[in-house]
């Protein structure tokens, strides 16, 4: 097995699982502004995408959802989404992470 073959192969998992990271996140702001208007409009909501967003308030939802408030929320299904972003941050952050292991250990043992 060839190192660029493995390199390919974890960074086309690490991008499927990124994607699926920032849809999952997409469709939890969606719900937030029905559900949720005030954390909608706190965690910068209809910019959070945009080059012109407050990471500020963007930091305070990675914050929000890190100490799992979203227990304390009304709505289940909120709730259920909040969990699959806390879920898919963590897998899409580990995949990245041993991407760029495997980077610097095809590198340096010449695979």
């Amino acid at each position: 097995m060839s190192g660029d073959a493995l390199l390919l192969a974890l960074f086309m998992v690490a991008v499927v699982n990124v994607s699926r990271y920032v849809s999952t996140l997409r469709t939890l702001l969606a719900i937030m502004r029905e559900c949720d208007p005030l954390l909608y409009q706190q965690v910068d909501g209809r910019g959070f995408f945009s080059s012109q967003g407050n990471v500020s308030k963007q930091i305070r939802l990675f914050h929000y959802i890190r100490s799992q408030q979203y227990h304390k929320h009304h709505d289940p299904v909120f709730m259920a989404k909040c969990i699959k972003v806390r879920r898919l941050f963590i897998l899409a952050s580990t995949f990245l992470m041993v991407f760029f292991i495997a980077i610097f250990v095809v590198a340096y043992l010449g695979m």
